[in-house]
């Protein structure tokens, strides 16, 4: 018997803005009442949507449950993390075999018992969703302040433990958003909020103690509703920093540690199109700003008059500066050479040097180094085929200590796989970077199967580096590949500014044209692509199938941002404020709204065949509303022409993110390779 898809009713609904008449016949999907939903007609749409989804994957459970085997086997079931040094104590966090979320432990780093201050499971117990954003102790080793979100909404619950009876003492906020900062002298808290369109617009300090109500507001975003408003710690913990800011501009605020009720110092007034952060060590503020070069520029400061800069590295062509720690003996930065990660250690002296890495292509961070003079710094690092490695790094003897290798329990051999980077031809003269990975055999004669992944939006790099759960493509003939597209910064902050507003259409040009040069190169034949991306890089999933559908053999869109006009015309949801400066203002200006209305995958949709599409979604995320893809997958389904297979699958219980126990997200990673392998299969 063949099962009917759902249909979602067309109800008349139209608007229009600059002279155009759009019409929307799916707006009732999106429930009047959200970020509650109990409209029973949306909420049966979805149900439906979910068990066609079901049943169109039923025949391929064996399949999915022997990925998943495959997955789960390769991931430590009792894995624990490096233990990291933060004044008189360690702290790490491990898994029991077969639990679904972390423990977190601590010890005297003198010596002495395990303790544990934070179960996990025991929080998630009968909660169909659990997410600990934060957990951060008092200076003292009193207290802990855990951040914890429970239907995937991504507003937490902050809590402050008092880690000596293990008991929870306070509720801050319901509303909290980020990590939260203590005082220097352990009796109060430094949080962000967010209000009810869900934007972080104010930085509170609570004293411990006092009514959650009595909470001082530090800074409140009343000028620009598009900005949100964040905090941090400088390395050597003497300020208390609070940002605000959208995808293109900021400004810094400042009180000490010691006495945080102050009025806050302001660093530099908010300009347009300019991006700084902020460290302080040794009575210096050190400041990275894109201000004088657009791969940014390190300079430092008088706390006393913080707005005027001296440059200490001035910005550079070849060398993007995208971070500095400033530490006791160095400023270390974090930076990218030719596409590649790189780090920097400086003394304030002046003298230099970067870490050495092993291999040619790879990617490398600053792990955890909560302390102002740790005895080394800590580090991590993988790549398509090296296992993730933490690494602490010793600058007396210029030298890498491996703590640990990502353990594969069920075995994984490096030397059967290999990897490259491509620089791949575009249609305006660009060539795009492509990481990919296969295992050696691959034939590069057009009869392979590939996988292409790219996020491309927000400044946001995908690096190259490792999967396990990759493997189970990889083992089945796949070619794996990243293309490092506009709207990242791969190449640098330009290569971010190049996919970006007016230039957006470079971010899904440089996905299609990095396809067909992997045609080119041998790895696949047309139609036998499969591809995937999430939230923005679900629209960018949106944008190609309606532009090049003939070369995708399988579509996999997560959260996909689709119904990019619509959203940006409505500033009553939580995010499009601040997205404006990422994709225009098509409320104000005419030429935004044509150029969003001309790529946004929802509108244009159109009767044409298209490949097999598994669509994913959340109801509770609020940062691409449920309504996204349940609009996109409706009109999908009465426009195309084909009867390739279209799913949708709406997570009733959970947000941005999908499943948040570890099994669960893994088994949906499951789903989508097993929807990738059926609908690609081995050629003929």
């Amino acid at each position: 018997m063949t099962l009917n898809p759902p249909t979602a009713q067309q109800r008349p609904y139209s608007y229009e803005r600059h002279g155009y008449a759009i019409d929307d016949p799916y707006h009732w999907l999106r429930d009047p009442g959200y970020p509650t939903v109990e409209d029973e007609e949306v909420l049966g749409y979805l149900k439906a949507e979910n068990a066609y989804f079901e049943a169109m994957m039923a025949p391929h459970q064996p399949l999915v449950e022997e990925l998943f085997a495959e997955m789960k086997g390769r991931m430590k079931e009792d894995d624990r993390s490096v233990p990291v040094r933060d004044g008189d104590w360690v702290y790490w966090w491990a898994f029991e075999a077969g639990a679904q979320y972390r423990r977190w432990f601590r010890r005297l780093a003198a010596g002495g018992e395990d303790m544990l201050i934070f179960s996990e499971p025991a929080e998630a117990e009968g909660k169909q969703y659990f997410r600990l954003g934060a957990i951060a102790t008092s200076p003292d080793g009193r207290y802990a302040a855990t951040m914890v979100d429970d239907d995937g909404s991504e507003r937490f619950k902050l809590r402050i433990r008092d880690l000596t009876s293990g008991e929870d003492i306070e509720t801050v906020t319901e509303v909290g958003i980020g990590s939260p900062v203590w005082t220097a002298d352990s009796r109060g808290i430094v949080f962000t909020e967010v209000n009810e369109h869900w934007r972080s617009y104010r930085a509170r300090l609570h004293w411990l103690g006092h009514d959650a109500g009595e909470a001082v507001t530090l800074y409140e975003e009343t000028e620009d509703k598009g900005f949100s408003v964040g905090i941090g710690k400088s390395q050597d913990r003497s300020l208390i920093l609070v940002g605000t800011g959208d995808n293109s501009s900021s400004e810094v605020r400042f009180v000490t540690a010691h006495d945080p009720g102050a009025e806050p110092t302001l660093v530099a007034a908010r300009q347009p199109n300019r991006i700084y952060s902020v460290d302080a060590a040794h009575g210096k503020l050190w400041i990275l700003a894109n201000d004088e070069h657009i791969n940014f520029r390190i300079a430092q400061a008088d706390p006393a008059t913080p707005g005027e800069w001296n440059t200490l590295i001035g910005g550079s062509d070849e060398v993007y500066l995208r971070g500095v720690a400033a530490f006791r003996d160095h400023l270390v930065i974090e930076e990218r050479l030719n596409g590649l990660d790189q780090i920097r250690l400086r003394s304030y002296s002046g003298e230099e040097r970067r870490i050495r890495f092993p291999e040619a292509s790879y990617t490398a961070s600053l792990g955890s180094n909560p302390e102002f003079a740790p005895a080394a710094y800590r580090l991590s690092y993988s790549s398509m085929v090296t296992p993730g490695t933490v690494y602490d790094y010793h600058t007396p003897d210029d030298r890498l200590e491996v703590l640990k290798v990502q353990e594969i329990p069920s075995g994984y051999d490096a030397s059967q796989y290999e990897t490259e980077r491509l620089m791949l031809p575009t249609r305006d003269g660009k060539r795009v970077p492509v990481s990919v990975v296969y295992k050696k055999g691959f034939k590069k004669d057009g009869t392979g199967k590939l996988y292409l992944y790219a996020y491309g939006a927000y400044g946001y790099a995908i690096p190259p580096s490792f999967s396990t759960a990759r493997l189970s493509l990889l083992d089945r003939g796949f070619a794996c590949a990243i293309a490092h597209i506009r709207g990242g910064d791969d190449l640098g902050y330009g290569w971010f500014l190049d996919g970006k507003l007016e230039k957006r259409t470079n971010t899904f040009n440089d996905f299609v044209d990095a396809a067909k040069g992997m045609i080119s190169e041998g790895f696949a034949a047309p139609g036998r692509i499969a591809i995937q991306g999430g939230s923005a890089g679900g629209e960018l999933m949106g944008a190609v199938a309606n532009s090049d559908p003939e070369l995708w053999g399988a579509v996999v869109a997560d959260v996909p941002f689709v119904d990019v006009l619509s959203t940006m015309l409505d500033d009553t949801l939580p995010l499009t404020p601040g997205e404006w400066p990422e994709w225009g203002n098509p409320i104000t200006d005419k030429s935004a709204f044509e150029l969003i209305r001309s790529y946004s995958p929802y509108d244009n949709v159109k009767a044409q065949a298209y490949p097999p599409m598994l669509i994913t979604g959340g109801l509770n995320d609020p940062r691409v509303t449920y309504w996204e893809p349940a609009k996109w997958a409706a009109k999908l389904r009465a426009t195309k022409t084909d009867k390739n297979l279209l799913l949708l699958k709406i997570n009733m219980g959970a947000g941005h993110g999908g499943k948040s126990g570890r099994w669960d997200s893994l088994r949906e990673v499951a789903e989508a390779y097993a929807f990738i392998i059926v609908n690609i299969p081995e050629a003929a």
